[in-house]
């Protein structure tokens, strides 16, 4: 016999968890919020080639082989030939050849910089924007007052993705240092004195002080005729619109590896600074060493001093050297080279070196939009992305001081921000004459980086100040680079 029950369903919603897809989709990422800042920003600085720019920085990344002279030197070469990879400096040497005649491209000191407009215009509309979150007032009131956008300031090459960081409902909190979130991030390159928790606010609009048009210091700026790829340097790549990775690195008969792979437009600054046998070098801000190592395979510093500011960054210094630099530790006992602990502000080895390379910490775009671990853009890292250009200007101006007179210093950035570009040295350059007199000749690049033109895609001259910026683009995905070459004077 078959008996009924009743049997009563009782449905119960559950949370899903974080990582559900569901719940991330919800979400903001770092990287989304960065993608939207570039967008806002970015898209008014560079107008319609911001579309490009975009599409490359989010595309697969290119790298460069850069041969190690302490290993099996020539099979490393020959396996990277028989890969179809090309030397760097048979491709910058051929294009020389068809360049001779360069004298109709010479740039002046008497550039036209479009820039400034939009990016005054950009300021005066994020100032707009927080006055009105910070002292509510009403927004619609202060849109009427302003002026419209015209055309050219506003690309419309696509809708964000959302409002804009500074458009974002929750500024008013993440604009602030909570301390029941921790503050460990916010130590990496500020000094715990200037952080005031809850009663330091830092506008965002007050970074586009640094891009101005006034100059209150003597410079000079001379056209850079001279440049060469150290003859014992072999740094090898594919042609344009080839896509093919190199193949890991290898042991060598020395226990080191053969090669190293870095973003090709790392080499620029570090070949730039033109290091001259025996030279003493100072790299500023060197984690993780790519450029240092770069600066030792040219054989040429007498001496080489690698500096950074936390013990983990310079642990990833030294790991790199052993890894690629025979017998390292014993190189060290000799004085050739030093890793060092210190923020770059602090240093105090004044008129001491011949070469500085200062590689500053930054926004760091390809990898903002990329990732989310390490990214400045978390929202608990705002009080440190709003003090990078402050901090990049103090460290610029610390290194022209530890400058001998007449020795070069190149300053870098992986940013396409104008502000920590050529903003940050137009700030520093102003700071340190004001403090010290102090005075420097900028050192035009324009010229000897054309026969660059077959692997790197770079910024008008006339689109910048003082330095060189190389762009993002598919067939030549290498950068954001921008670096600058600065003398000082006697």
């Amino acid at each position: 016999m078959l008996r009924s029950r009743l049997s009563i369903l009782c449905f119960r919603r559950n949370k899903h968890s974080k990582t559900h897809w569901s719940q991330a989709r919800k979400k903001q990422f770092a990287k989304d919020r960065a993608l939207e800042n570039f967008d806002d920003f970015y898209g008014q600085v560079y107008g319609n080639r911001w579309k490009s720019i975009r599409v490359a920085l989010l595309g697969e990344h290119k790298y460069m082989a850069m041969v190690n002279q302490f290993g099996d030197t020539e099979k490393t070469i020959a396996f990277l030939q028989s890969d179809g990879a090309i030397n760097v400096r048979d491709i910058y040497s051929a294009k020389k050849q068809f360049l001779t005649d360069a004298s109709s491209d010479m740039f002046t000191g008497n550039k036209i910089f479009k820039l400034d407009q939009t990016i005054e215009q950009f300021a005066e509309n994020q100032e707009q924007q927080e006055r009105g979150r910070l002292y509510k007032e009403n927004a619609s009131d202060m849109s009427e007052n302003a002026e419209p956008e015209t055309k050219q300031s506003r690309v419309d090459y696509k809708k964000s993705l959302s409002q804009t960081l500074q458009d974002n409902t929750e500024m008013d909190f993440q604009r602030l240092i909570d301390p029941n979130l921790g503050t460990a991030a916010l130590h990496e390159f500020i000094p715990a004195t200037k952080l005031k928790g809850m009663e330091d606010f830092v506008p965002e609009s007050d970074h586009y002080k640094y891009y101005s048009n006034s100059t209150d210091f003597p410079i000079a700026v001379e056209m850079e005729t001279s440049f060469e790829i150290p003859e014992y340097l072999n740094i090898f790549t594919y042609e344009r619109g080839n896509v093919s990775e190199f193949r890991s690195p290898r042991k060598c008969s020395t226990g080191v590896l053969s090669h190293f792979l870095m973003d090709g437009a790392s080499i620029l600054p570090a070949l730039a600074l033109d290091v001259q046998p025996g030279d003493r070098v100072l790299d500023a801000c060197a984690a993780p060493g790519g450029k240092s190592l770069l600066l030792l395979q040219t054989l040429r510093p007498g001496t080489l001093v690698c500096n950074d500011v936390q013990e983990s960054r310079v642990n990833r210094i030294k790991k790199l050297m052993n890894s690629y630099v025979y017998n390292f530790g014993d190189s060290c006992k000799k004085e050739r080279c030093f890793v060092i602990q210190s923020d770059a502000r602090d240093l105090q080895d004044y008129n001491m070196y011949d070469r500085i390379l200062v590689d500053v910490p930054c926004t760091t775009d390809r990898h903002s939009v990329m990732e989310n671990d390490n990214n400045i853009f978390k929202s608990t890292r705002v009080k440190e992305r709003l003090k990078l250009p402050e901090v990049q200007a103090a460290i610029l101006a610390n290194c022209l001081k530890l400058l001998r007179p007449g020795g070069s210093l190149v300053y870098s950035t992986c940013s396409l921000s104008p502000v920590q570009n050529d903003g940050v040295v137009h700030m520093a350059l102003s700071n340190v004459f004001s403090d010290t007199g102090l005075t420097v000749t900028v050192r035009d690049l324009s010229l000897v980086m054309r026969p660059f033109s077959d692997i790197f895609k770079f910024a008008h001259p006339n689109t910048l100040k003082y330095g060189q910026l190389v762009l993002p683009f598919l067939p030549t995905n290498f950068g954001p680079m921008y670096f600058c070459k600065l003398v000082r004077n006697d």
